[in-house]
């Protein structure tokens, strides 16, 4: 029998419904909400048959089997809670929320509901992570003992400095809305979560143009060009914009392990690379989509740059970050219906927010080294036997 499944927010990552609905296949959309009549209406069109509404109880008053939560980012805890407390499965976008803070009071109503609970971090599902943690956990590098990440963000000005990404008040910080997939991907590769950032960043380039404009009448699509360039002669900027379109952060991990991460939102190129260093070698993707390239090396090289002694052609195909986004789906579903292990996980979230949070505290403190808070130990437990104790009254 197909899952009946919901969808609040129908606005950029509401193309994952096109992984939904498959009727007599598993799983069919049967209710949406949104807040604008433009969400609402780009629903209708998607999704003929399901019941469009702009009441969150209605949806949650529906007999739904599983709902996703891809609303903005600051909406989350409120959204998310409401869902668990209703016992629906839920499937939340990256980030968990835009504060440390509100990212534990969701997974304390998730341990406190038994509701099984879901945060769609793609990039795990990605063939070049995939690739590299592969790689990595077979020895191939010896143990990690350093992580970097530099993301050449070259559609930052149209991205997010269109509309409410602009804004500390609802983004807090490109670490978290843009940053938050690496930062997972960093603890991911390097088998631990960070315990101490400090930070530094800037309103380098964007802070300076002034041709603005209110933008809530319209979506990305309608505003996106590539002749925005260059970042300088950018157009119709968000009339309000104090979030940094330059950061980097660096990080020390519980297992000893040092990453850093760089974002940029105004250069020439777009894609993210890694570096990994292990105690027999290192690997680094040059390109991070299908048919790009791994490369590592183990071989000492007496000076300059030496050929890799092996090169990985990175996997994949265009559908939804080189099919990141269907297999993400399928996992959800399955967890939905099934509960069980999953490659997502909501403490790892909870890591990549903290993360973003508190470098974001550390940037505009001039840096200050910050400890992060550890996880309540009843949740970690919790989430560690995969949602599976009892609810907690």
């Amino acid at each position: 029998m197909d899952l009946k499944v919901g969808i609040i927010g129908f606005g950029l990552r509401a193309s994952l419904h096109r992984y939904l609905q498959r009727p007599n296949e598993g799983s069919v959309v049967s209710i949406v909400c949104d807040t604008s009549e433009r969400g609402r209406q780009d629903a209708a069109e998607a999704l003929p048959d399901a019941v469009v509404t702009g009441d969150l109880q209605e949806l949650l008053d529906f007999e739904l089997d599983a709902v996703l939560v891809l609303t903005p980012d600051y909406t989350h805890r409120d959204v998310v809670v409401r869902t668990l407390k209703a016992g629906i499965p839920t499937f939340v976008e990256k980030p968990l929320d835009i504060t440390l803070e509100a990212a534990d009071e969701i997974l304390d109503t998730a341990r406190r509901t038994g509701t099984r609970l879901y945060v769609g971090h793609n990039m795990r599902h990605m063939p070049v992570i995939r690739q590299m943690k592969q790689l990595i956990d077979s020895g191939t590098i010896g143990e990690v003992k350093a992580v970097w990440c530099r993301h050449f963000v070259g559609n930052g000005g149209d991205y997010y400095f269109k509309d409410w990404h602009a804004q500390q008040r609802y983004a807090n910080t490109l670490l978290l809305q843009k940053g938050a997939h690496d930062i997972d991907v960093i603890h991911w590769l390097a088998g631990g979560y960070s315990t101490q950032v400090s930070g530094v960043g800037a309103l380098a380039v964007y802070g300076d143009v002034t041709d603005r404009r209110d933008n809530s009448d319209l979506r990305m699509r309608d505003w996106f060009s590539l002749s925005n360039w260059p970042p300088a002669k950018q157009t119709q900027l968000n009339p309000e914009l104090d979030v940094e379109d330059l950061s980097m952060v660096q990080m020390k991990l519980d297992n000893g392990v040092l990453a850093s991460y760089q974002q940029c939102h105004f250069t020439p190129d777009y894609w993210r690379n890694y570096t990994v260093i292990g105690s027999a070698g290192r690997l680094e993707n040059f390109g991070d989509g299908p048919g790009d390239f791994i490369h590592v090396w183990n071989t000492r090289s007496t000076h300059g740059f030496a050929e890799p002694d092996l090169k990985v052609e990175v996997n994949g195909d265009d559908e939804g970050h080189g099919g990141a986004d269907p297999n993400l789906i399928a996992e959800f579903l399955r967890f939905a219906r099934e509960g069980g292990a999953t490659d997502t996980s909501p403490v790892a979230a909870r890591a990549a927010v903290a993360v973003g949070d508190y470098g974001a505290r550390s940037m505009r403190a001039e840096g200050e080294a910050l400890q992060i808070p550890a996880l309540d130990g009843q949740l970690a437990e919790y989430f560690a036997a995969n949602q599976q104790a009892a609810a907690v009254s």
